[in-house]
């Protein structure tokens, strides 16, 4: 006589058969997390990343001084202030250097999977294609947090030892103690996360049309360097607040009193339309691919 198992019955088949899903998903995000901070190469880029504000940090100490309105924003006054190490690196860092990194990893994704020939294991059940995707994309985003993190970090170390600490004059003009200091370069640390949440799905997208990672990342990489280009070109000005790069130094906000969140707003949500487009078309080709091929 055929019986029926409870869905609700604690340690039930049913109940095991619909945790899977949810298990598996986390087992493979931590697994797909433990080999991308376990790779030399990630910690190669980060290391990279913390070694600019301490070539900063060390320049401006071995230097005669910094003339006033030379160089980066922020640079004159790291010798009164070493707090100001980490906001110059940052800003040095993001027009180049993070969209480096964030390229190299976005692109690295799919294809990299593809090219060593695991991808096909990666898709066997309970994994799936648009788990696996949502996985890869979350673990580069962790890394878009990782990233800017270092580079603030690096710097507020290096120029706590190198030069005095004090209160810090915001653009606004009013002065903020340490603590609260620290607390805007954590700010600037989310703007900048962020912004780079847009060209990882571009990434993303890319690295699921190839089975040749470096090409996705240099693909990745480009597709920065144009969009900061045609963001500078007046001729443009009508594409400007489309292009996903447009916002990327709109975070002096962070630096005023009150902070102004206008445009992390429009940054957030420009970066949101971003994800949506390529997460799509990512989608959209990584579920037709032939990874047999």
């Amino acid at each position: 006589m055929p019986s029926s198992i409870p869905a609700d019955i604690p340690g039930s088949a049913r109940t095991q058969e619909a945790a899977v899903p949810r298990w598996s998903g986390l087992s493979l995000m931590q697994s797909e997390l433990r080999v991308l901070f376990g790779r030399r190469r990630t910690w190669a880029l980060l290391l990279a990343l913390a070694a600019i504000p301490i070539l900063i940090a060390v320049a401006v100490r071995l230097s005669s001084g910094v003339p006033s309105g030379r160089g980066p924003a922020f640079l004159d006054r790291i010798t009164q202030n070493g707090l100001f190490v980490a906001f110059t690196a940052m800003l040095v860092s993001v027009p180049l250097f993070l969209p480096l990194t964030v390229g190299v990893v976005a692109g690295d994704t799919i294809a990299g999977e593809a090219s060593m020939g695991t991808l096909r294991y990666l898709l066997v059940a309970p994994a799936g294609r648009v788990r696996l995707l949502l996985v890869k994309y979350a673990a580069a985003l962790a890394f878009c947090i990782v990233a800017p993190l270092t580079v603030a970090l690096a710097g507020a170390a290096i120029g706590a030892v190198l030069f005095p600490v004090g209160p810090v004059t915001l653009l606004s003009g009013d002065v903020i103690q340490p603590p609260e200091a620290a607390v805007r370069m954590l700010l600037i640390a989310a703007y900048m996360a962020v912004s780079l949440a847009g060209l990882s799905a571009i990434g993303l997208f890319l690295s699921t049309l190839t089975v040749v990672p470096v090409g996705a990342m240099a693909a990745t990489v480009v597709v920065s360097v144009v969009s900061q280009i045609a963001d500078q070109l007046p001729q443009l000005e009508w594409l400007h607040p489309w292009l996903f790069s447009h916002y990327w130094l709109g975070f002096g906000d962070m630096l005023r009193q009150p902070v102004l969140w206008d445009s992390f707003g429009s940054n957030a949500l420009l970066q949101a339309g971003y994800i949506a487009v390529f997460g799509a078309l990512a989608y959209a080709r990584f579920t037709t691919k032939d990874v047999l091929s």
